[in-house]
């Protein structure tokens, strides 16, 4: 895809719009439906995923896949998109939620978008065409930093709490430090970003995790193959980090997944 590519400038603008459709409608934020102790969704998801939805099934008649309503992958164009990544955040009134959306060609992630409309961060990658925050290049740390690498754990209940704690043991015990803050798309795009050294979840679906993994690997960093064993329909784990950490990183998740 080039800077001309009609995808890439229309996931650019639907992240966008989403972000502001969302944001507007904080303000009532109607009935909130628990999917599980973790994950919610809200009108605002539903209008979200809906409003791209009908943009991408109207312009180009792809196939998409979206958190909230679901999709199939039937066209040579998949479109995965996750309406608001972050809901938790959302409904707590934080900054800490995003639009994202990915757009693949023949199996392979081409461009990508996140949006976090409360700080109006832009992040944006294309294949082979670098990633970008607000329109300047970004890039991985590389651990420029001379500290003890940080690395954000993401949770999912789709695996025991007792492999997530041990994983928390094997980085404490490799004097790498861990947080946590309830978007796998923003933690993604800050690895890209320099902001963390890596990102890993012991699984993710891919609505949360494409657009981000596209930009990290923009930026130098690197991931594992997360479309691998049906990742793209049945999600998969996921290290994503600057290449100085990368292979310690993988190691400790896969002794954990």
């Amino acid at each position: 895809m080039t800077d001309s590519d009609p995808r890439f400038a229309l996931a650019v603008a639907l992240a966008r719009e989403g972000g502001a459709l969302a944001a507007r409608m904080y303000a009532d934020l109607g009935r909130i439906t628990a999917k599980t102790a973790i994950d919610f969704c809200t009108a605002a998801d539903l209008a979200v995923e809906s409003h791209i939805r009908t943009r991408v099934t109207a312009t180009f008649a792809d196939a998409m896949i979206g958190e909230e309503g679901g999709g199939s992958a039937d066209t040579d164009h998949v479109w995965v998109v996750d309406p608001i990544d972050g809901t938790a955040g959302y409904i707590h009134g934080t900054t800490r939620w995003c639009v994202s959306i990915a757009v693949m060609r023949a199996g392979i992630v081409e461009c990508g978008a996140i949006y976090a409309p409360r700080d109006d961060r832009l992040f944006t990658a294309r294949r082979g065409g670098g990633a970008f925050l607000n329109g300047r290049p970004i890039g991985v740390s590389h651990l420029g930093h001379g500290a003890a690498p940080i690395v954000e754990l993401g949770w999912s209940a789709r695996r025991p709490l007792s492999a997530y704690c041990d994983l928390l043991h094997r980085l404490t015990a490799a004097e790498i430090e861990f947080r946590r803050h309830g978007s796998g798309a923003l933690g993604l795009a800050e690895v890209a970003c320099g902001l963390n050294d890596g990102y890993a979840e012991l699984h993710i679906n891919a609505w949360d995790a494409l657009a981000g993994i596209l930009l990290v690997e923009e930026a130098g960093g690197r991931c594992n193959d997360f479309l691998a064993d049906n990742g793209l329909t049945q999600g998969n784990r996921l290290v994503a980090a600057t290449p100085e950490i990368y292979d310690r990183l993988y190691a400790d998740v896969r002794a954990c997944a």
